[in-house]
Formats: structure tokens, C-alpha cells, sequence
């Protein structure tokens, strides 16, 4: 799969989220996968957020999906949006396995205690992580509506933090037309994001 295409799935839209759960929810199999194509590298990167260890983060987005399949019933819109509702489970996963994690690790650490407090009081603050999430989310969507070269050369500056000069050396780009491409999709973004742009960006 293209990363084009992966970046179209993921900007499905609050109502083709809350179907593709419905469907799940009658047991369309398909619908899930299309659930996690669409949604599994934002899960994905929360999970890794909390727990830092990729391995671990793999395998409880595994565990996420797992739980939306047997749980998609209970998915209520009228509690939130579908993608509050994904990342909630992902948060609560992830919580759930640090803190196993922290646990098991006090038994052989005269510290353990106390890290566990220190690793569970960060692991508190991650509810802006989630909103932070959807922020993100609709400034991808006002992403697609840049040119390709406005919307790669931000991409690099906004999700990696490159700095213009090392998006210039990645890109094998002059600098100045680096920072002009920056400002011109900075300024359409804004214009796409209307009210929210002081918000978002």
C-alpha cells in the first residue's frame, strides 16, 4: 500500500469511522480491517507514547483491535466520536500494561515503587495526548489540499521536526524554496482550518 493511499484511509471521516464500528459490531470482519488500516498508526503511536518499547507497542495494538471486535457493540455515538472512543481503548491498554509492567519490575527493584508512581502520574497527563490525536487528525485532512511538494515539505517539518535545512539536504531541495513551500502551505492550511487554525497550528 501506498503511503498516499495509508494517508487517505486515515483521514476517514467521524461518520465512515462510526460505520465501519457498526458493521463490526454484526461481525463484518472486513469492516475491521478496514477499521484498522484506517486508524492503527494514530493507535499505534499513542500506545508507543506510553509504553516506549515497540515490541510492546505492536502487540497491545493487537490487543486494541481484539477488544473493539468483541466490544464494538457497545460503542455509543452519542457518548463521543469514534476515534475518542478507539484511542480511549488504546490508552487504557497501554495503562494497563505499564502498570503489569512497573509491578512486576518492583518485585526485583528496591525502587520500583517509587517509579512506578513517577511512570503512572506521566501515564495520567496522556488524556491531551488523545485530543492532541484529533488535532492532528484535522490538520491531516486539511493537508490533502495542499500540492504535493507543499504538503510533503510540511509533513517533514510538522510529524518528523526536521528543521529547514535538513528538509532541504532529505529532499536534495534549495533552501529557499523549502521555506517558500513552507510558508505558502502554511498559509493555505491556515485558510483551510478557518476558525481553528489559531487552535491547531
Amino acid at each position: 500500500m501506498s503511503p498516499r493511499h495509508n494517508l487517505a484511509l486515515r483521514m476517514a471521516s467521524a461518520d465512515q469511522l462510526r460505520e465501519l464500528i457498526a458493521r463490526a459490531a454484526d461481525g463484518d470482519e472486513v469492516a475491521l480491517a478496514e477499521l484498522y488500516d484506517g486508524t492503527s498508526s494514530l493507535v499505534h503511536g499513542l500506545v508507543l507514547r506510553i509504553l516506549g518499547e515497540p515490541e510492546a507497542a505492536e502487540e497491545v495494538t493487537a490487543d486494541v483491535y481484539l477488544q473493539v471486535w468483541r466490544q464494538a457493540e457497545r460503542y455509543d455515538p452519542a457518548r463521543g466520536a469514534a476515534l475518542g472512543w478507539l484511542l480511549t481503548i488504546a490508552r487504557s491498554r497501554a495503562i494497563d500494561r505499564l502498570r503489569n509492567q512497573t509491578i512486576r519490575r518492583e518485585r526485583h527493584e528496591p525502587e520500583g515503587a517509587m517509579r512506578r508512581a513517577a511512570t503512572l502520574a506521566v501515564a495520567s497527563g496522556l488524556e491531551e495526548a488523545v485530543r492532541a490525536t484529533e488535532r492532528r487528525h484535522a490538520v491531516q485532512r486539511a493537508l490533502m489540499h495542499l500540492s504535493p511538494d507543499e504538503r510533503g515539505t510540511i509533513e517533514l517539518a510538522y510529524y518528523q521536526g526536521l528543521s529547514h535545512s535538513e528538509i532541504a539536504a532529505k529532499l536534495g531541495a534549495p533552501l529557499g524554496t523549502v521555506k517558500t513551500r513552507i510558508r505558502l502551505g502554511m498559509t493555505r492550511l491556515r485558510q483551510e482550518l478557518g476558525d481553528r487554525a489559531r487552535e491547531l497550528l
